[in-house]
């Protein structure tokens, strides 16, 4: 694209030629004249003014340092993503409906859907103008899809859930398994069938291998504008606002209701049956045991030390117990003895 259309299309300034001819994006250090990057971080302007790129996105402030062609934006990060996505040269998912795909005769198919090959569209289901389902996906009886979603190779949507318009799944996804329900009768476990679905709003992208499971009764229901990374485990009746983003090998347990704009960092784990509020950050690797009903970041991995270390806190983390209440028997006493003294 010419960079005056680029500029136009994201709503930049534009400084220097407009008729440069942008073929890709590139990092700051490594693109080339026909490629546009970005400064987003101050302490890269010394990176700027060496760069070969034909144009660069930043803000006002570092105009002066940049010796080419410039769009000025407040947001130089979310400029290049926009252009990432202007310039974005991924293949399609599929084309066209490849002769092994399978379509229920009850199932309605939109406009210009795409079907890969072994693709299995079972009784009932409903699929949206646009869609591209990958190789071997399977959309089960009474499913629904909505325009413009894309989902990749090897994902399964089971009967009855729903996902929105302008989702991106990728491959390995599972939508609408079983949730972890028993009940145990001296010993042996009665399975309790999962009866909700799964209901994912629009415009929400899913990362490779995750699962999301189907309700007990009500439904497990993600918002619009989620985004979630790959291997997370997100188990049944939960409920994710709008906004979210959990980051991989997260794992959240059954009938956990996560607000708007929270940000959950990879490997972390939410225990089942709690509340987190809008707006909450939970660092990479905590364990959240508890509702959170304020606002903030909340930590609690452990640094890493050396393994000597490590081994001499453990050996003292297992003393706990015992040092409190011999504080406090310690606290007792000094309280006691200073009434006394007070007398």
């Amino acid at each position: 694209m010419l960079l005056k259309d680029i500029a136009d299309k994201i709503g930049a300034q534009l400084i220097g030629d407009g008729s440069i001819d942008i073929k890709a994006v590139a990092n700051l250090k490594t693109a080339k004249e026909d490629e546009i990057s970005f400064l987003s971080d101050p302490k890269y302007r010394a990176v700027l003014s060496e760069s070969k790129a034909g144009a660069v996105i930043l803000k006002q402030a570092d105009v002066e340092h940049a010796k080419g062609a410039a769009l000025v934006l407040a947001d130089p990060y979310v400029g290049f993503a926009k252009v990432a996505q202007l310039l974005d040269s991924t293949p399609a998912v599929c084309e066209g409906i490849h002769p092994t795909a399978v379509v229920d005769a009850t199932a309605v198919l939109g406009q210009n859907v795409a079907l890969g090959p072994g693709v299995h569209v079972q009784k009932g289901a409903v699929i949206g103008n646009n869609v591209q389902l990958g190789a071997n996906v399977v959309i089960g009886p009474n499913a629904k899809i909505g325009d413009n979603t894309k989902i990749y190779p090897n994902v399964s949507v089971y009967h009855d859930c729903q996902i929105g318009a302008n989702c991106l799944i990728q491959s390995g996804v599972v939508i609408g398994s079983d949730g972890f329900g028993y009940a145990n009768e001296r010993g042996e476990w009665i399975k309790i069938p999962q009866t909700g679905r799964v209901i994912i709003g629009n415009r929400v992208e899913i990362g490779a291998c995750t699962c999301i499971d189907r309700g007990a009764i009500d439904d497990t229901v993600i918002a619009d504008n989620v985004i979630i990374d790959n291997l997370c485990q997100i188990a049944h009746n939960d409920r994710i606002g709008y906004g979210t983003a959990i980051a991989g090998q997260t794992t959240i347990a059954g009938s956990v209701t996560i607000g708007k704009y929270c940000i959950i960092g990879g490997t972390s784990v939410i225990n089942g049956h709690i509340e987190l509020c809008d707006g909450v950050t939970l660092t990479g690797s905590t364990a959240c045991m508890r509702g959170i009903d304020k606002p903030g970041v909340y930590s609690s991995v452990i640094p890493a030390t050396t393994n000597k270390e490590w081994r001499l806190n453990t050996s003292r983390f297992l003393h706990i117990n015992d040092m409190y209440h011999r504080i406090a028997a310690l606290e007792a006493k000094l309280k006691a003895l200073t009434e006394q003294e007070e007398k």
